[in-house]
């Protein structure tokens, strides 16, 4: 806000907002970029960068969100208001603008599509793809680690090689907002990590420092989430016949298939690092046939039908 004339200039509001995701709330980059976007293109329909935010009502943001209509999809137009919602509430603490009239948009309504989730079959099919060579070890390692222990594929991206103990089976992982937390890894997983690094120093490059990175790609960079996409997308097609695999399926599918064993709820927000339990519970859900036979065995209805 200008001290001098008490206006609250979009741009400049803007910009101390995304510095206060970066450095107070410790967003991740991905969600700062994602903010930025959102609240730059709002600056661009406004038409002046200076223009005083204190005076933009509900009906200037209906404006905005009505052109960006014809081009986006509703998930994005959703997220936008999420994020100007957000925006304004920041301001309104701080006392720069009197109400947030992004309060009263209407989220539009986003169907969202059933996650991409693997039977217990298919999923052993992938892991279990990746041949014997350097790169395929590799390959089953990070499978093993994606579905074993529910790692999103930038935790997995950033791992290095003291992220990673064997010994006590565990791994040290930076989830969203710069939170670390400690995942297990399986036995089989455990043993995919060992043979992998058995063999690593035949991807490491010596004209190239990898600094530390666990996962290395074949010229000896570290392994980055694009490359993690197609390696995961490559194994579920030659594994189990799915071009739309990519890792956070196999993270659905580790905490669907928990579930289904009949882990605790808690225990799987523990392993996937969600702050808050209703994000675990969207991304688990037991399928129908687990349904069905739950209800055999428990429903009084069921056991008197059988004794019929």
């Amino acid at each position: 806000m200008s001290e001098a004339s008490g206006v609250v200039g979009a741009a400049d509001a803007v910009a101390r907002y995304l510095r206060y995701l970066e450095t107070e709330r410790r967003s991740s980059p991905n969600t700062v970029a994602a903010y930025r976007v959102d609240l730059e293109s709002l600056v661009v329909f406004l038409g002046d960068p200076g223009e005083d935010l204190r005076l933009v009502d509900v009906y200037r943001l209906r404006g905005w969100l009505g052109e960006l209509a014809r081009t986006h999809a509703p998930s994005s137009i959703a997220r936008k208001v999420a994020a100007v919602r957000s925006f304004m509430r920041w301001l309104a603490r701080h006392g720069e603008i009197e109400r947030n009239a992004a309060e009263e948009l209407a989220t539009p309504k986003v169907r969202r599509p059933l996650p991409t989730l693997l039977s217990v079959d298919a999923a052993e099919q992938v892991v279990e793809n990746p041949g014997d060579d350097p790169a395929g070890l590799r390959d089953r390692a990070v499978l093993e680690l994606l579905y074993g222990s529910g790692l999103r594929v930038s935790e997995l991206s950033g791992l290095s090689l003291g992220d990673v103990d064997l010994g006590a089976r565990t791994v040290r992982v930076l989830g969203k907002g710069n939170k670390e937390r400690m995942a297990p890894i399986g036995q089989k997983a455990a043993l995919a990590l060992a043979a992998y690094l058995a063999v690593r120093g035949e991807l490491v490059h010596p004209e190239r420092s990898a600094e530390n990175a666990f996962f290395l790609t074949v010229t000896g960079r570290p392994l980055r989430r694009r490359g993690v996409y197609e390696l995961v997308q490559k194994h579920g097609i030659l594994g189990a016949g799915r071009g739309d695999l990519h890792p956070h399926a196999l993270r659905h599918t580790c905490a669907t298939h928990m579930l289904e064993g009949g882990a605790d709820l808690r225990a799987i927000q523990d392993l996937l690092g969600h702050a808050k339990l209703s994000t675990t519970q969207r991304y688990t859900h037991l399928s129908v046939e687990q349904l069905l036979r739950t209800y055999d065995a428990a429903h009084p209805l069921a056991r008197d039908r059988e004794r019929r």
